[in-house]
């Protein structure tokens, strides 16, 4: 054993100093407006959200939802947007275009937003037997125009 007990210790990893130098991003970005209020999304999803989505993702507990919404609209969101008649497609095409505009603002239009959940809607659909909607991507030829 040393005399000298720092004598063998590692130089210490000081992210705090490393993501304040390499932080170049604006912390907020695109904003979204609902029910006559405005909400600023992130520029990049905290990682509590990310968590979050992953164990709500098959979860019907309005308190799983609630916790997932707080993170980016804060703790009243789902009953505020339910008090306004939100239904669940309304809130998986806000949830899809605010994860995508958080990253990249102005990447996903609502409308394309809204096709993104209709799709995966379908494809749950389909692979739980139901007939799949039609949605503005599967009624697409393989040219890409309409069919």
């Amino acid at each position: 054993m040393s005399d000298h007990p720092h004598e063998h210790e590692a130089e210490v990893a000081d992210f705090d100093a490393f993501f304040a130098e390499h932080a170049t991003e604006p912390r907020f970005g695109a904003v979204l407006r609902l029910y006559g209020r405005e909400y600023v999304l992130p520029t990049s999803l905290p990682v509590l959200f990310t968590i979050q989505m992953e164990r709500v993702k098959d979860s019907d507990n309005a308190d799983d939802i609630r916790r997932l919404l707080a993170v980016l609209f804060g703790p009243d969101a789902l009953d505020e947007w339910a008090e306004h008649g939100m239904t669940d497609r309304q809130l998986g095409i806000v949830l899809l275009w605010s994860a995508a505009n958080s990253r990249s603002p102005g990447c996903l239009s609502m409308g394309e937003a809204a096709a993104a959940f209709d799709e995966r809607e379908a494809e749950q659909d389909g692979e739980q037997g139901k007939a799949p909607r039609p949605t503005p991507a599967t009624m697409r030829g393989a040219s890409g125009k309409p069919s």
